[in-house]
């Protein structure tokens, strides 16, 4: 049926249409809304180390790990921004009801 890597470039598409509402409607955190693309820095980031996992030690990026740990900091920093746009503007809304 589809390659893993087509599923992945394809998967893209439906991806970017989430940034596009997100930021279209004003209504995301910034903070949130930041990590939301940064998730997009990993994609491009994650794509040019698979190909240099494969031409530099024959393998899968997951199977070099210093590379691997690497593109992945770039998915840890988008949840931890996510997450912390989400809090901030929870504690933000729970503020102005207690006022």
């Amino acid at each position: 049926m589809f390659s893993k890597e087509t599923f992945f470039a394809l998967s893209l598409f439906p991806y970017l249409g989430f940034l596009w509402f997100l930021t279209k409607s004003g209504k995301t955190p910034k903070l949130a809304l930041i990590g939301f693309y940064v998730l997009l820095v990993f994609v491009v980031i994650s794509i040019p180390a698979g190909i240099y996992a494969q031409v530099q030690y024959g393998e899968e990026l997951a199977n070099v790990d210093w590379l691997h740990g690497s593109a992945e900091s770039f998915l840890t920093l988008s949840n931890v921004l996510v997450v912390l746009g989400f809090v901030g503007a929870i504690a933000k809304l729970k503020q102005t009801k207690s006022e």
